[in-house]
Protein backbone atom coordinates (compact mmCIF):
# COMPACT_ATOMS: atom_id res chain seq x y z
CA UNK A 1 0.00 0.00 0.00
CA UNK A 2 2.53 2.62 0.99
CA UNK A 3 4.65 2.21 -3.01
CA UNK A 4 0.08 3.00 -4.05
CA UNK A 5 0.51 6.07 -2.27
CA UNK A 6 3.58 7.50 -3.08
CA UNK A 7 2.84 6.91 -6.77
CA UNK A 8 -0.55 7.89 -6.45
CA UNK A 9 -1.23 10.48 -3.29
CA UNK A 10 0.29 14.01 -3.78
CA UNK A 11 -1.32 14.85 -0.87
CA UNK A 12 -0.05 12.76 1.85
CA UNK A 13 3.94 13.33 1.11
CA UNK A 14 5.63 13.15 -1.81
CA UNK A 15 5.27 11.51 -4.83
CA UNK A 16 7.59 9.39 -7.23
CA UNK A 17 7.83 12.20 -9.22
CA UNK A 18 8.52 14.82 -6.49
CA UNK A 19 11.42 12.54 -5.89
CA UNK A 20 12.69 12.27 -9.07
CA UNK A 21 13.07 16.23 -9.40
CA UNK A 22 14.10 16.82 -5.95
CA UNK A 23 17.04 14.59 -6.48
CA UNK A 24 17.97 16.19 -10.02
CA UNK A 25 17.25 19.76 -9.33
CA UNK A 26 17.38 20.53 -5.20
CA UNK A 27 19.47 20.58 -2.54
CA UNK A 28 18.83 19.55 0.82
CA UNK A 29 18.63 22.29 3.14
CA UNK A 30 17.06 21.26 6.44
CA UNK A 31 14.41 19.35 8.29
CA UNK A 32 12.58 21.03 11.18
CA UNK A 33 10.74 19.47 14.47
CA UNK A 34 7.83 18.41 12.29
CA UNK A 35 9.89 16.24 10.09
CA UNK A 36 9.33 18.55 6.88
CA UNK A 37 11.80 18.78 4.72
CA UNK A 38 13.59 22.00 2.85
CA UNK A 39 15.23 22.53 -0.01
CA UNK A 40 16.58 24.80 -2.61
CA UNK A 41 16.69 24.95 -6.36
CA UNK A 42 21.02 24.01 -7.15
CA UNK A 43 21.67 26.25 -9.90
CA UNK A 44 20.09 29.67 -11.06
CA UNK A 45 18.49 27.80 -13.59
CA UNK A 46 15.37 27.55 -11.35
CA UNK A 47 15.25 31.02 -10.09
CA UNK A 48 12.72 33.71 -9.87
CA UNK A 49 14.66 36.86 -9.87
CA UNK A 50 18.84 36.89 -9.86
CA UNK A 51 20.10 35.58 -6.92
CA UNK A 52 16.65 33.86 -5.39
CA UNK A 53 16.99 30.46 -5.74
CA UNK A 54 13.57 28.89 -5.86
CA UNK A 55 12.95 27.54 -2.46
CA UNK A 56 10.52 24.29 -1.33
CA UNK A 57 9.13 22.17 1.30
CA UNK A 58 8.08 18.79 1.07
CA UNK A 59 5.59 17.91 3.91
CA UNK A 60 5.93 15.10 6.25
CA UNK A 61 2.90 13.51 6.06
CA UNK A 62 -0.41 15.48 4.92
CA UNK A 63 0.29 18.34 2.94
CA UNK A 64 -0.48 21.52 4.89
CA UNK A 65 1.21 24.56 4.71
CA UNK A 66 0.58 25.26 8.47
CA UNK A 67 2.62 23.20 9.67
CA UNK A 68 5.47 24.83 8.34
CA UNK A 69 7.46 26.43 11.42
CA UNK A 70 7.90 30.19 11.55
CA UNK A 71 11.56 30.17 10.97
CA UNK A 72 11.20 27.58 7.71
CA UNK A 73 8.64 29.77 7.05
CA UNK A 74 10.56 33.23 7.13
CA UNK A 75 13.24 31.14 5.48
CA UNK A 76 10.74 30.25 2.31
CA UNK A 77 8.94 33.74 1.88
CA UNK A 78 13.16 35.36 1.78
CA UNK A 79 12.28 37.26 5.00
CA UNK A 80 16.00 35.13 5.89
CA UNK A 81 18.56 34.68 3.47
CA UNK A 82 20.47 31.91 5.81
CA UNK A 83 18.27 28.80 6.89
CA UNK A 84 17.37 28.12 10.58
CA UNK A 85 20.05 25.52 9.92
CA UNK A 86 22.81 27.87 9.39
CA UNK A 87 21.59 30.44 11.42
CA UNK A 88 19.07 29.65 14.17
CA UNK A 89 15.77 31.47 14.98
CA UNK A 90 15.82 33.39 18.32
CA UNK A 91 12.58 32.44 20.21
CA UNK A 92 11.31 35.25 22.58
CA UNK A 93 10.58 33.69 26.02
CA UNK A 94 6.56 34.76 25.76
CA UNK A 95 6.30 32.80 22.42
CA UNK A 96 4.10 30.01 22.23
CA UNK A 97 5.34 26.58 20.50
CA UNK A 98 3.66 26.45 16.72
CA UNK A 99 1.06 24.04 16.07
CA UNK A 100 -0.50 23.50 12.65
CA UNK A 101 -3.73 24.35 11.97
CA UNK A 102 -5.87 21.35 13.89
CA UNK A 103 -9.14 22.35 12.30
CA UNK A 104 -10.97 19.08 10.96
CA UNK A 105 -9.19 16.92 12.77
CA UNK A 106 -10.02 15.14 16.03
CA UNK A 107 -8.00 17.55 17.85
CA UNK A 108 -10.21 20.95 16.38
CA UNK A 109 -11.54 23.07 19.59
CA UNK A 110 -15.01 21.81 20.41
CA UNK A 111 -16.95 24.27 22.70
CA UNK A 112 -19.76 23.99 24.70
CA UNK A 113 -22.64 23.92 22.13
CA UNK A 114 -20.86 22.48 18.77
CA UNK A 115 -22.40 19.69 17.43
CA UNK A 116 -19.66 17.64 17.47
CA UNK A 117 -20.39 17.36 21.28
CA UNK A 118 -24.27 17.06 21.29
CA UNK A 119 -25.27 20.34 20.40
CA UNK A 120 -26.47 21.63 23.97
CA UNK A 121 -26.13 25.20 24.25
CA UNK A 122 -27.02 27.62 27.18
CA UNK A 123 -30.20 29.12 27.18
CA UNK A 124 -29.91 32.73 26.29
CA UNK A 125 -29.89 35.14 29.68
CA UNK A 126 -32.26 38.14 27.84
CA UNK A 127 -29.22 40.95 28.05
CA UNK A 128 -29.11 40.43 24.38
CA UNK A 129 -30.96 42.84 22.02
CA UNK A 130 -31.15 42.18 18.24
CA UNK A 131 -30.33 45.49 16.09
CA UNK A 132 -33.11 46.14 13.57
CA UNK A 133 -33.07 48.31 10.61
CA UNK A 134 -35.15 51.42 10.94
Amino acid sequence: MSVLKTIFTWWNGATTGIHFTVARRGRFVGQDELGNKYYEARDDHDAYDKGRKRRWVIYKGYADASKVTPDWHGWLRYTFDEPPTVEPFVIKAWEKPHLPNLTGTIYARKPKGAISRGGDRQVATGDYEAWTPE
